[in-house]
């Protein structure tokens, strides 16, 4: 199915804000799955059309970043970071209770339509191990019943409260507002949360109550100097 022409005229004002126009591919990706709800042959074909590139350049791309999806997501992306630190403390089994709850396994979607499962390599929270995103907003320190309760709650069509940043929207609305457009009051909802980050902060306060200081570089032994080039023996 072609996308509408209204998309098609959000991707020239996506254009419009870059100096070289194939800079605007990674958001008209994003506008193409707030659409199509995963990267189509036709948006593929829009993105190729509007910025002069060939269709696999475009797809180059889109298939290099996790985060286009190459098959219909649900109204929910449900990512459980299971990299070393997440898995150790719980992110490895709360990936199997959810996919054993929700019948699927990675990068599927449940027969409702609700949800799409997947395993994060990193989620970028480490501070708040083991982390659970819902359309990239943040679930911190998960347990197995608190993710599947939450999963629970998002199939009863309910919307929790992230641990931080702003109200929770579907995919389909995340991914416009990756694009650089979405609902004005949830932006600036998002952009003017003051989150509390004390274990991001712990080390900080740590060095200051003890007053302790990171020693200085010593250049001069730190970097070792540059060989000088051999000439060329003529």
């Amino acid at each position: 199915m072609a996308l509408s022409e209204k998309t098609r005229e959000m991707a020239l004002e996506i254009v419009s804000r870059y100096p070289q126009s194939r800079s605007a591919l990674l958001p008209m990706l994003h506008l193409v799955q707030a659409e199509e709800g995963y990267v189509t042959a036709e948006g593929v074909e829009m993105c190729s059309d509007v910025l002069g590139i060939t269709k696999a350049e475009v797809g180059a791309v889109a298939t290099f970043y996790t985060m286009y999806k190459r098959r219909p997501t649900g109204e929910h992306l449900v990512s459980v970071c299971t990299n070393t630190l997440c898995g150790f403390l719980g992110g490895d089994a709360i990936y199997q209770a959810l996919s054993d709850y929700l019948g699927v396994g990675h990068d599927q979607t449940t027969a409702d339509g609700t949800i799409t499962l997947e395993h994060a390599e990193c989620l970028a929270a480490c501070d708040y191990a083991p982390v659970v995103t819902v359309n990239y907003e943040f679930f911190d320190q998960q347990t197995v019943q608190s993710a599947t309760e939450l999963v629970a709650a998002l199939q009863e069509g309910a919307k929790p409260a992230p641990t931080r940043g702003g109200r929770l929207t579907s995919f389909r609305d995340a991914e416009l507002e990756l694009a650089g457009f979405g609902d004005r009051d949830v932006l600036r909802e998002k952009l003017e949360s003051h989150d509390v980050l004390e274990s991001t902060l712990r080390g900080v306060a740590l060095a200051q109550e003890r007053n302790e200081v990171a020693p200085q570089a010593d250049f001069d032994t730190a970097i070792p100097p540059v060989p000088p080039k051999e000439e060329a023996k003529s």
